[in-house]
C-alpha cells in the first residue's frame, strides 16, 4: 500500500509539473515501482490505446482524457465494458459524452465473454487500480457503461467492487437483480430504444429499484437494439454529475443545473407538440426525480396531471397496453415452439416460422405506432432467443450439430439480409454431404446480392461441394468471373 501511495504521488506530481512548465496537451509520466516500470505518453482529447495494466500481466486498456483535463484536481471516471475486449471502439462511443461532461473514458481490452465472471471481474479490478495510480480520479464518482453484454458486465460490477457508485446501461436491464442489496445502492441508469427487446424488461425494473431505494432513471429514444445517440450519453452523465452535486460530492453550480433544467423542459414540450404523451410522461418523471434536490417541482405535478388527463394520453396508454398485452402471448409462443423444434429437428416448422415473420411484417407496415415497435421487439427477442439457444448448444460437451443447422435455418427466415445463418447452413450442410440443402441455401444466399466470392471460395467443409457442377453453375450465373 505504501509503494501504491508513493507511486500516485510521484506520478500526479510529474504530470503536474509537465502541465504547468509546458503547457502542452502531451502528458508525460516516467516511473517505477514494484518492479513495473513504463513510459507513459497520455495525449488529452484522444483515445489512447494499450496502456499497460502492469509488466507481469499481459492486459491492458484503452484511455480517454478530455482536452481540459489537469491534475490539479481530481476527476470522474467511467469504466466502459464491450465483451469482445473492443476498448478503443467502446470508449470512442463515449467520447463524444465525455468531452463534453468532463469525464475520463477507460476500457480493457481483455475484458471477454468466454471468461468466467470472476476472471472478468479480476482484470476490471486491475485496471481500475491502474487508472486510481496515474490518475487523479475521485474516489466517490467512478461510474461504470456498456452497451448489451457489456452493460450485464456494468451492472454486475457495484456487488464486486464497492467504489462503484453509478452505471449506465445501454439496451440492457439489471444482469442479476437476486445480487442487489439495498445496503449498497448505485445510481443506475438505463438508456433503452422502445423497439428493443430490452425495452419491457427495463420499464419493469423501475419497480424493483424503487423497492430496493436505488437512484435511478430510465432514457428512452425512438429506436431499436442500437447504441444510443451521443446526446442520451451525455444527458447520463450530466445526470450523474447533478447526483453528485445533491449529495455534496460536487460543489453546486446553478448554471448548469438551470441550464439542465431549462433543456428537459424543452425536450417535453418538443414531445407533446410531436403527440408522443408517454414519452413526454416518462420525461416528466425523470425530470421531477433528477431536480427535486434543487428546485420546487409542484408545477411539474400539475403539468402531469393535465397530461394524464389529456384523451390523446388515454387513447396511447388503451393501445400500449393491447400491444404489450398480445406481445406476451407471441413470445410465449416462440419460446415454446422454438424449444419443441430443435428438439425435434422439426423442419416441416420452417413454414410456419416463415408465416410467422410475415405477420410482423404486416404490423410494421400498419398504421398503429405501439404494433410497429411491438414488431421491431419481437424480431429483435427472436434474434436473441435464437443466438441464446446456438451458444446453449455449442456449450455443451457433445455438440448437436443438427440442432445447430436447424437454429441457422431458422435464422435465415428471422434476419433474412445477414449472410451469416446463410453460410453457416451451407457448410454445416456440407460438411455431411447434404449437398442439395447446401446449393438451395447458396443460390437463396445470392439472389439477395451476396458477393463475397472469396468467402465462399474458402468456406469450411465446403471442399467437396465446390467441385459439384452444381455448385460451379451457381457461382457463373451471379459471377461473370467465376472458374
Amino acid at each position: 500500500m505504501g509503494n501504491f501511495i508513493i507511486a500516485q504521488c510521484l506520478a500526479r506530481f510529474l504530470m503536474f509539473v509537465c502541465h504547468m512548465k509546458n503547457k502542452l496537451v502531451l502528458l508525460f509520466l516516467s516511473f517505477s515501482f514494484c518492479g513495473f516500470a513504463q513510459q507513459l505518453t497520455l495525449k488529452k482529447g484522444s483515445v489512447i490505446d494499450e496502456v499497460a495494466v502492469n509488466d507481469s500481466i499481459k492486459e491492458s486498456f484503452s484511455l480517454y482524457l478530455p482536452t481540459d483535463f489537469d491534475m490539479t484536481k481530481e476527476w470522474p471516471v467511467v469504466l466502459v465494458f464491450d465483451m469482445q475486449g473492443r476498448g478503443k471502439r467502446v470508449v470512442s462511443m463515449f467520447r463524444e459524452a465525455a468531452e463534453k461532461e468532463g469525464y475520463i473514458l477507460a476500457a480493457s481490452n481483455n475484458i471477454q465473454d468466454t471468461l468466467a465472471l470472476s476472471k472478468n471481474v479480476l482484470i476490471s479490478s486491475r485496471m481500475l487500480n491502474r487508472v486510481y495510480s496515474i490518475l487523479p480520479i475521485k474516489k466517490s464518482r467512478i461510474y461504470t457503461g456498456g452497451f448489451g453484454a457489456g452493460a450485464r458486465m456494468a451492472s454486475l460490477l457495484p456487488t464486486f467492487i464497492k467504489e462503484i457508485r453509478g452505471v449506465i446501461s445501454c439496451g440492457s436491464a439489471l444482469a442479476n437483480a437476486e445480487v442487489l442489496s439495498s445496503k449498497r445502492p448505485f445510481h443506475f441508469i438505463g438508456i433503452v430504444g422502445k423497439e428493443d427487446y430490452n425495452y419491457r424488461t427495463m420499464l419493469s425494473s423501475r419497480k424493483l429499484l424503487n423497492n430496493l431505494k436505488f437512484p435511478h432513471q430510465l432514457l428512452i429514444f425512438e429506436g431499436g437494439v442500437e447504441w444510443p445517440s451521443s446526446d442520451y450519453l451525455k444527458k447520463a452523465l450530466n445526470v450523474f454529475t447533478l447526483a453528485a452535486m445533491a449529495k455534496g460530492d460536487e460543489p453546486r453550480n446553478e448554471e448548469l443545473i438551470d441550464t439542465a433544467y431549462l433543456k428537459s423542459l424543452g425536450e417535453t414540450n418538443v414531445l407533446v407538440t410531436e403527440n408522443k404523451p408517454l414519452m413526454a410522461q416518462a420525461l416528466l418523471l425523470e425530470t421531477m426525480n433528477i431536480f427535486r434536490p434543487f428546485k420546487n417541482v409542484d408545477s411539474l405535478k400539475s403539468s402531469l396531471k393535465t397530461l394524464r388527463k389529456t384523451k390523446l394520453f388515454k387513447t396511447y396508454t388503451r393501445s400500449q397496453n393491447a400491444a404489450f398485452f398480445k406481445e406476451n402471448l407471441i413470445k410465449e409462443d416462440y419460446v415454446y415452439y422454438l424449444e419443441e423444434d430443435v428438439i425435434t429437428y422439426n423442419y416441416n416448422n420452417l413454414g410456419w416460422w416463415k408465416f410467422q415473420m410475415e405477420e410482423l411484417t404486416k404490423y410494421e407496415k400498419g398504421k398503429n405506432i405501439f404494433e410497429k415497435q411491438m414488431a421491431a421487439r419481437l424480431k429483435s427477442f427472436l434474434n436473441a432467443l435464437i443466438a441464446d439457444n446456438i451458444d446453449a448448444i455449442k456449450a455443451t460437451s457433445i455438440v448437436d450439430e443438427e440442432a445447430l443447422t436447424f437454429l441457422w435455418m431458422v435464422n435465415t427466415i428471422t434476419d433474412a439480409q445477414n449472410p451469416k445463418p446463410y453460410l453457416k447452413v451451407i457448410s454445416n450442410s456440407s460438411r455431411v454431404e447434404d449437398f442439395g440443402t447446401a446449393l438451395f441455401y447458396l443460390e437463396e444466399l445470392l439472389k439477395m446480392g451476396y458477393s463475397n466470392k472469396t468467402e465462399l471460395y474458402e468456406l469450411n467443409h465446403t471442399a467437396l461441394l465446390r467441385i459439384t457442377p452444381e455448385f460451379n453453375k451457381l457461382m457463373k450465373k451471379y459471377f461473370e468471373d467465376a472458374p
